[in-house]
């Protein structure tokens, strides 16, 4: 595995230079839930958090019936592998809850909405073995361990998150702070999650605030009750410095989380650990669609939604192959993709195939991979364009085709909800006349690509070139 820099520290709130407690807000962030709905122009919105994108195929079939009924046909895929549902009926969210909670989707009310975890959805399928001991770069045990199971970490973490004996209240956790697992490899790193675990050989994980040092060495046998414990650190800290930081990178510099308070912690608690002042951590790329390999012989099929929306007919045929062919379970990714495992090597192509014929992505080299939008027009009031459309039409000729264009995402208004995390990337915002088209770095700061507004009749060539970027 190589290793690249970490992305550049995260900034602090507030104007450069000037001292800042974190955001000061009155009330807690507004993200939907399964439980708490958002009211849509098109209907009731709900939100259904899969911590590590895991699913059954029984709730996998669930989720394509509530998309029907109440649902408006559609599953929308967000940009940390959870699944959306919109135009439901005012009313339904007692229905809706009582069906999800007996299938497994909602263990518990209380902390439905902090249940966010990423995870390396490719962690096992492909063969991939994070490089021994490396992220540290003066430890080697000599002694290789089996490559930790992120999948399983994330299963762990999720019974601990919705635990009454966590060691904090953690339903004060923001609805937007998220945990990340990455299994060494960065895909995850690169999301920029709040409290992140990365998996190393020789049994250890890195345990750290964001994606930069310091880090903590940790057993990773306990590093889902690690994470959990980072959580109430940041908590402890938010609370330490008066703010309403709802993300670690919101809080000052100086007011942040630190590693050896953590440590602390995770001596109480039972778990050894020890600090790493400046670990290596690893920065890689998503998962692309096609064919996934595995060190068994068996393949996993790994497609992308085109602007991250499904009808529930293209999501019953995944379901039905995963039972049918595969091992019966779906992995949802944070690039609003499907990972499915388990096929014969002999049909996966063929089953790619039909994939690729009901309409998803199946290639790095489509224009439509990586390329996403909000809901737009007429779902959302705020919106200035009806951006899926434009967005359509846009990708629809071709251009900026290829693995190495830059993810690009339509926004309809300055919220951009939904934008991919890190950078950079391509925004393309509705400005009312047009899009305003320019690409965004890591730290949000962008770079004009081309002229101010551009109308939308124009846009792929704007795009385009903005995608190819250097």
């Amino acid at each position: 595995m190589s290793t690249t820099p970490a992305p550049p520290p995260d900034r602090a709130a507030g104007a450069a230079g000037a001292p800042s407690a974190g955001p000061v807000r009155e009330r807690g962030d507004a993200c939907p839930g399964a439980l708490r709905l958002h009211a849509a122009d098109d209907g009731a919105l709900a939100r259904i958090r899969l911590p590590g994108g895991l699913l059954t195929a029984r709730q996998a079939r669930l989720l394509a019936d509530l998309a029907e009924t109440p649902g408006d046909g559609h599953l929308d895929l967000t940009s940390r592998g959870n699944v959306q549902l919109r135009g439901l009926p005012a009313g339904c969210g007692g229905p809706l809850a009582e069906r999800l909670r007996l299938r497994g989707l909602l263990p518990s009310e209380r902390h439905d909405r902090i249940r966010n975890v990423a995870a390396s959805p490719l962690c096992g399928l492909d063969g991939f073995s994070p490089d021994l001991d490396g992220f540290s770069p003066d430890s080697a045990s000599g002694v290789e361990g089996a490559p930790a199971d992120v999948q399983a970490w994330a299963r762990e973490l999720d019974g601990l998150l919705c635990s009454d004996d966590a060691p904090a209240d953690l339903t004060r956790l923001s609805g937007r702070f998220l945990f990340g697992l990455d299994d060494g490899r960065g895909d995850i790193v690169a999301l920029r999650p709040d409290v992140t675990l990365i998996a190393s050989g020789a049994g250890r994980a890195l345990l750290c605030f964001g994606t930069t040092g310091p880090g903590l060495r940790v057993p990773a046998a306990d590093a889902p009750r690690a994470a959990v414990l980072a959580a109430a650190e940041f908590l402890a800290a938010r609370e330490a410095s008066g703010s309403g930081a709802w993300r670690v990178r919101e809080l000052p510099a100086g007011q942040r989380p630190a590693a050896g308070r953590l440590a602390e912690r995770l001596t109480a608690a039972g778990i050894a650990s020890a600090v790493l002042p400046a670990p290596r951590i690893p920065l890689g790329g998503p998962a692309v669609p096609g064919l996934v390999t595995g060190p068994d012989g068996t393949c996993s099929l790994s497609v992308t939604a085109p602007l991250g929306r499904l009808t529930a007919a293209q999501w019953r045929l995944v379901v039905r192959m995963a039972v049918k062919e595969g091992n019966q379970t779906i992995r949802v990714t944070p690039w609003r993709g499907l990972v499915v495992p388990g096929f014969p090597a002999e049909e996966a192509p063929g089953l790619l195939a039909d994939l690729a014929g009901a309409g998803f992505v199946t290639s790095a080299e489509s224009a439509w991979h990586r390329a996403g939008a909000c809901a737009g027009r007429p779902g959302c009031a705020k919106s200035l364009a009806d951006v899926r459309a434009d967005a359509a039409a846009c990708l629809a000729s071709g251009q900026a085709a290829g693995a190495a264009a830059l993810p690009v995402y339509w926004s309809g208004c300055e919220r951009r909800c939904g934008h991919p995390g890190g950078g950079p990337w391509v925004d393309v915002l509705a400005t009312g006349e047009g899009y305003r088209v320019t690409v965004r770095d890591e730290d949000g700061g962008r770079q004009d690509a081309g002229p101010r507004t551009v109308p939308a009749a124009g846009l792929a060539g704007a795009v385009a070139a903005a995608r190819t970027t250097t």
